[in-house]
């Protein structure tokens, strides 16, 4: 009987594993290294110009086990002289546990940015998910995908030389079979951790669509390492579902920890209360004006709309004092519309979808819904988070329906942001 020969490791793995564990006997791997992070649960995502360090304390005030930094830029961020690295890295004594997450294309540049940060984190993180339009123009993030090679040898470039574990974030392709094989070469090469974001590439903007649970549960049934789920988590509740959906260890959140940082609490919080908190965080902990006012219209994103001239007001703050007054204004306004019809946590009324009916004031989801634009009479964007896309929906509601309403509807499809 012929015995199959045992495939030669690629020309990139220098070192078995054997010899990398004899070289950091005390860098920690997969479940051990998820251990020694508290076993997280409930992680915030890497979100460009987003997760900086005076969210991330306030995620965790409300429920966050585990963060990310925003992206940065291996390249940029491998000078320590440069301006983008001063400006672009922020930690403290108590911003642990937190993965930094880079995108890079070179293997040599990404273990130098890599390197500068390998004593104030628990482990590195390679981009693998992005869809803009910008990582396709630098080539990465997800627009790695098809150049297995590159990203073997990016990984395993951190993983014979980083003193710290380097795990990934990945997207997933329509196969679920090389979705499960692109994981396994992934976790090859030495990735600590994998979070499968269950989405396409393709699936961005007002094409966000529903994350694929089913692919993330392959994924985490064909691995050894820990797996992070990420996609279409909505609100507390969705978490451990899931969990027991998928089997994954963790549930990372993205775009939903942006509108409801309390999100990893459970609890229904008034959005002043949340952007006076953070504005308190960034006194003592100095914040690029763009990114607090990028938050605070995620905050207020249902009530703006209905007090215009504070929006606008927002709009114009130059300052953190800008900021502050602003919130004091919209925290008076949105008292006085809570006294004329208080909320009740309790009894959260729920539409015909099963969205729940928060008032505008209270922190909650930012819900894309997808229809059938022909046909559908429903007024709801089909985006709702582009408000240049009402001319849009005006000129789909002159189209002549050719269903009920019932039939209409019933085309919508939740699609959770990420």
């Amino acid at each position: 009987m012929t015995v199959p020969d045992t495939p030669a490791a690629p020309a990139h793995f220098t070192m078995t594993e054997e010899e990398i564990i004899a070289k950091f006997p005390d860098r920690l791997r997969g479940y051990d290294l998820f251990r020694k992070m508290g076993s997280p649960k409930h992680v915030v995502a890497p979100m460009v110009d987003q997760s900086e360090l005076a969210w991330r304390i306030l995620s965790r005030r409300y429920g966050a086990h585990l963060c990310y930094t925003p992206m940065f830029h291996a390249k940029s961020f491998s000078d320590p002289r440069s301006k983008y690295f001063s400006e672009h890295w922020q930690t403290d004594s108590e911003d642990r546990p937190v993965i930094v997450q880079f995108c890079a294309n070179d293997p040599d540049i990404l273990l130098k940015a890599a390197a500068l940060v390998a004593g104030q984190a628990d482990a590195v993180d390679l981009n693998l998910g992005c869809p803009q339009n910008i990582a396709r123009r630098g080539r990465y993030g997800s627009y790695l995908m098809e150049d297995w090679d590159l990203i073997s040898r990016l990984i395993r470039k951190l993983h014979e030389n980083l003193e710290i574990p380097v795990t990934a974030k990945i997207r997933v392709f329509p196969d679920v079979a090389k979705t499960v094989e692109y994981a396994k070469m992934v976790e090859a090469a030495g990735a600590q951790i994998i979070t499968v974001h269950g989405r396409l590439r393709e699936q961005r903007g007002h094409k966000t669509g529903l994350a694929d649970w089913a692919k993330i549960k392959a994924v985490r049934e064909a691995v050894k390492v820990p797996v992070f789920a990420n996609g279409n988590i909505l609100y507390y509740e969705d978490v451990q579902r899931c969990i027991d959906e998928t089997g994954v260890d963790g549930v990372m959140s993205a775009e939903s920890n942006l509108y409801n940082p309390a999100l990893f609490s459970g609890k229904a919080l008034p959005s002043w209360q949340l952007a006076e908190e953070y504005l308190e965080i960034c006194k003592q902990t100095p914040t690029k004006l763009t990114y607090i006012r990028g938050h605070l219209f995620k905050l207020f994103r249902y009530s703006l709309p209905v007090h215009t001239d504070l929006r606008q007001q927002m709009a114009k703050a130059e300052n953190l004092d800008d900021f502050c007054q602003v919130v004091a204004a919209l925290k008076s306004r949105l008292l006085e519309d809570d006294a004329k019809d208080p909320f009740d946590a309790e009894n959260t009324p729920v539409d015909e979808f099963g969205y729940r009916k928060y008032p505008h004031w209270i922190c909650q989801p930012a819900l894309r819904l997808e229809h059938d634009k022909a046909n559908s009479t429903s007024g709801r964007l089909l985006n709702e988070a582009q408000a240049d896309q009402q001319a849009k929906r005006n000129s789909d509601e002159a189209v002549p329906s050719t269903e009920t309403p019932e039939d209409g509807d019933s085309k919508r499809q939740k699609v959770a942001t990420a």
